[in-house]
């Protein structure tokens, strides 16, 4: 009987053993594949985004508002919605605002207020968005419907410099 007994807790330590050894390994050595690399959700897909909006803060390097006409019909509406009437006041100029095209991708599982990359590009005839700010666009969806708004100092990822004789662009400054 003692010699039955310690055969069974030989054998029970070995099963034990085996199991530790068993769970201590990873994951992928006991699986050939994992699921997440051979399913995917139905419907659960990137959104894109899409705004107009208007940069300002410019140092003179914005649109120039006689060769991008939506830049000047924009500022006049923005105005407008603050009560300021600029549509009898003739001709004014200024080149310290650019429209721009707002884009972002939306993650699937996005949380409520959570934060987003968006991307500012020109429309019109701007240099540079160096120093700008974007004010507040709406971000729409293929749908139509709003997910998100943009706001905020506009970084930009390249610059333009130039003296008498030669002149040098790295990256997009308008972008």
């Amino acid at each position: 009987m003692i010699r039955f007994a310690n055969t069974v807790i030989r054998r029970l330590l070995l099963a034990a053993c085996a199991l530790a050894l068993a769970l201590s390994l990873p994951l992928q050595a006991q699986a050939g594949s994992r699921i997440k690399d051979i399913a995917d959700f139905e419907g659960i897909r990137d959104n894109m985004l899409v705004g107009y909006g208007l940069v300002v803060g410019l140092d003179g390097t914005g649109d120039s508002l006689t060769n991008a006409p939506f830049t000047r019909q924009s500022l006049q509406a923005m105005l407008e919605r603050f009560g300021v009437n600029i549509r009898d006041a003739g001709t004014f100029r200024t080149q310290n605002l650019a429209a721009v095209m707002v884009t972002a991708v939306l993650p699937p599982f996005a949380r409520h207020g959570g934060r987003i990359d968006v991307t500012v590009s020109t429309m019109g005839d701007a240099k540079s968005l160096q120093g700008g700010t974007l004010l507040v666009t709406p971000l729409l969806g293929a749908d139509g419907e709003v997910y998100s708004v943009a706001q905020g100092a506009v970084a930009i990822s390249g610059f333009k410099a130039q003296g008498a004789a030669a002149q040098v662009t790295r990256g997009t400054p308008t972008s």
